[in-house]
């Protein structure tokens, strides 16, 4: 009996085609190669929430934070396989790979160490408003400006710097700033640029994790990593284990929700700059009305699932595996699912999630400080690129001393609602955000810097 020829539509070539089967052989490493540039980076976000959250007055536990890991793992893979294959209008079938947002973090360590749920609850409420806005974006896209979205991204990695730099200096083997900690830390960072500088191709998007590993070690050799939480996780969770679900009960409050839901808004900006570039960059065309509404709606209906369900921070597109689609041209959407697939699996696994859970947080800063500084980089690039002509030029500078300025003094809206100080004084990401959006609303677009004529 004859066996049955590979399908004429089954070609290592597909790899550069958004459709077409790939050899499975040749499908997984691309795949896994979207996994590893991102890991370490979907599963930082739940690390540093988790590390100041609350949740009814008690800090969480080493299984507690695995198991969140493990849950970051899942959503990221199911977000992912959404976006390549949609469920009605969720999803764009664009090669857009999702993980736990660092967008996030700042206003989420800031309701977190509250409660973490009223994190839970802000979260889905937030989600579903962005993708209603999703559902509706033929009506609203033309009023998000470019600048808009410029100076939200800069502040972004403004917001989290001080983040980055307190998990530089810290660990729970010594002190707060001792030399032992930031000796670590330097040398995670430094292994990630030295790394970054001397790799050659795709390589290099694995700098993190290659940090990551190095920074890893050294802290083992100065005794700041703890195994005993991988075993105890072991013995309670298992080898293999389902998600955890609906642990977190949501707590609505209207600060936290018009907060959270605010950065919703600055994530839906970056969603739209994000899928656009995977367009352009990989596909070689502009974004549909159809794929960036798609994008939208997995970016908030699955981050509502990712916080109600899997009690996890929101989801949303990466932009290191954009750059990796610009720069491979590999956007076959059945090869990344193999990558998604990937991470599915790895969120069966608690003793992954438990490994994670270890890492000292010197070791985290070293790798996160530089992905913050990236953020910042690409903001200023946005910027740039917008054209800072005089009305670009009022708005950003604005923007940026109005709602990063307010996040610097103690008590400026102690006089107002507490609804006001809970959005904006925790928060310039926000206030950024609005500054932005009513500046480009309200100023005229002929503003022009006048010329005097020349005497005589």
């Amino acid at each position: 009996m004859k066996t049955a020829k590979q399908s004429p539509s089954t070609s290592v070539e597909n790899i550069f085609r958004l459709e077409g089967r790939v050899p499975v052989a040749k499908a997984i490493p691309f795949g896994l190669q979207h996994v590893l540039a991102m890991f370490v980076s979907n599963v930082a976000p739940i690390i540093l929430v988790s590390s100041v959250a609350l949740y009814n007055g008690e800090s969480f536990t080493a299984v507690e934070v695995a198991r969140l890991i493990q849950n970051a793992m899942m959503i990221a893979g199911i977000g992912t396989l959404i976006q390549l294959y949609p469920i009605w209008k969720v999803g764009s079938s664009l090669p857009v790979v999702m993980g736990v947002s660092f967008t996030f973090v700042s206003a989420m360590m800031v309701v977190a160490a509250r409660d973490y749920g009223l994190m839970i609850g802000a979260i889905i409420v937030g989600g579903c408003i962005e993708g209603v806005l999703g559902l509706t974006v033929k009506y609203w896209r033309r009023f998000v400006a470019p600048i808009v979205s410029a100076c939200v991204v800069t502040t972004i990695g403004f917001s989290l710097l001080g983040v980055g730099i307190s998990s530089y200096g810290a660990s729970d083997a010594y002190d707060f700033g001792s030399w032992q900690n930031l000796l670590v830390g330097t040398i995670t960072l430094a292994s990630c640029l030295i790394f970054q500088a001397l790799a050659k191709g795709f390589w290099k998007q694995l700098n993190v994790l290659f940090g990551l590993g190095v920074g890893y070690i050294a802290a083992i050799c100065f005794g700041m990593v703890d195994f005993s939480s991988i075993g105890a996780t072991v013995e309670e969770l298992g080898i293999i284990s389902l998600p955890m679900l609906l642990h977190y009960t949501p707590k609505f409050q209207l600060g936290a929700i018009i907060s959270v839901t605010l950065v919703f808004l600055v994530s839906a900006a970056e969603t739209i700059g994000d899928t656009t570039a995977v367009c352009t960059g990989g596909l070689g065309r502009d974004i549909t009305e159809r794929e960036l509404s798609g994008s939208l709606c997995c970016d908030g209906f699955v981050s509502a699932i990712s916080g109600g369900l899997f009690g996890c921070t929101p989801i949303t597109s990466f932009s290191q595996n954009v750059g990796l689609v610009a720069m491979t041209k590999v956007v076959n959407r059945f090869t990344i699912m193999f990558g998604a697939l990937t991470l599915v699996i790895a969120g069966l696994f608690p003793p992954i999630g438990a490994f994670f859970s270890t890492l000292p947080s010197c070791v985290l800063g070293g790798c996160t400080v530089i992905m913050f500084g990236a953020i910042i980089v690409s903001g200023v690039t946005m910027l740039g690129q917008c054209g800072l002509d005089q009305r670009n030029t009022l708005i950003a500078a604005a923007s940026f001393a109005v709602g990063i300025g307010v996040t610097q003094v103690d008590g400026f809206f102690s006089h107002m609602p507490q609804v006001i100080g809970d959005i904006f004084s925790g928060n310039p990401v926000a206030g950024v955000f609005v500054v932005a959006m009513v500046l480009s609303l309200t100023l005229p677009k002929n503003i022009e810097i006048r010329k005097e004529s020349p005497p005589g």
